[in-house]
């Protein structure tokens, strides 16, 4: 009977270094860096965003998921903004709901630095309209003016900046 019990001590012995039944040589699996947003997540936070804006505030912007300064965030536009530019990011968007009009391309009359990352201006001369409804997806190169119109109450994206180039 010692026999038994001591060759399984010493098989626990030699498999203890190695985490308790892990392969030698191998590490255990990171944990996942993917942020995470279920269409539950969006729709509550979008009901927050909805109750916290006042009557007359026309543009929401809150993150709803994130790396670092990378952002997917929620835009909702009850009033259309001013032209603007990003110089060193493109924007992606989806459309999620309501209904707008998207101006780009073209030239931007009147154009004031805001901050490094945005350029705003009076009007965009020339440039493309495209109607928007939920599920069109919206990408503004670098550099490139635009501008959102709202065509019913309101109009709701996700809105993603990726640094030019990338």
């Amino acid at each position: 009977m010692a026999r038994p019990l001591m060759i399984g001590a010493m098989a626990l012995a030699l498999v203890a270094p190695f985490g308790g039944g892990a392969i030698a040589g191998t590490s255990p699996a990171p944990a996942d860096p993917t942020s995470f947003a279920s269409a539950a997540d969006v729709q509550a936070q979008l009901r927050q965003m909805l109750a916290e804006m006042r009557p007359d505030q026309g543009f929401m912007w809150r993150p709803l998921v994130r790396d670092g300064a990378n952002v997917a965030a929620i835009e909702i536009w009850k009033k259309p903004g001013r032209p603007a530019v990003h110089p060193d990011q493109a924007e992606y968007a989806i459309v999620l709901e309501g209904s707008g009009t998207l101006l780009s391309g073209g030239v931007m009359a009147d154009p004031k630095v805001s901050n490094p990352t945005l350029v705003e201006g009076s009007r965009i001369d020339g440039g493309v309209t495209r109607p928007l409804a939920p599920g069109d997806v919206i990408l503004v190169p670098a550099g490139v003016p635009h501008w959102f119109g709202i065509t019913g109450e309101r109009l709701v994206l996700l809105g993603i900046k990726l640094p030019a180039g990338k």
